[in-house]
Formats: C-alpha cells, sequence, structure tokens
C-alpha cells in the first residue's frame, strides 16, 4: 500500500510539473512572438493630373502621405497603408470660386 501511495504522488507531481512547464512555455511564445513580417507587394503605380507636381510626403502610423499640388489650383493628398500599399483615401483641397 505505501508503494501505491508513494507512486499517486510521484505521478501527480510530474503531472503538475508537465501542466507548469505547458503554462510557462505558452506564456513565454506570447510574450517573445515576432512582429508580423510586411510582404513585398507589386509596385503601386499613382498616376497624377497632367501637370501636377509632388509638393510634399510624410510617413505616419504605417501610413504615407503624398500632397500634389493640381495646375487648375488646389491640392490633393494621397493617403497610402505602408504594408499593404493600397490607397486608403483620396483628398481634394480645391479654392473655392469668387
Amino acid at each position: 500500500m505505501r508503494a501505491l501511495k508513494l507512486l499517486v504522488i510521484a505521478l501527480g507531481a510530474l503531472l503538475l510539473a508537465g501542466i507548469g512547464a505547458l503554462a510557462a512555455g505558452v506564456i513565454w511564445r506570447i510574450n517573445h512572438a515576432s512582429p508580423p513580417r510586411a510582404t513585398a507587394s507589386a509596385v503601386q503605380r499613382i498616376v497624377l493630373p497632367s501637370g501636377a507636381k509632388i509638393i510634399g510626403a510624410d510617413v505616419a502610423d504605417g501610413r504615407l502621405v503624398v500632397r500634389t499640388d493640381i495646375p487648375a489650383g488646389g491640392v490633393r493628398i494621397f493617403v497610402f497603408d505602408l504594408v499593404t500599399g493600397a490607397e486608403i483615401t483620396m483628398i481634394e483641397l480645391a479654392p473655392s470660386s469668387p
């Protein structure tokens, strides 16, 4: 009977040690996860109106903001996602007509 009792205690201790090791492994992987890698995307092409000029570009929060001067007057602002290369939005700032 005594040997059986020692066997149950030993197996219980091994079971608890295994669960603890599994939990430690999961926690370590969560804390040391590698950041997602950006995949190389195809070349993106922006077609500007004839005579338009790029007057500025900024990068912030994973986005590219490009400001262009339009010959007819006004400014167009393009916003792109840097990871996918997709155009998020385009804003046109036009002067008011008198």
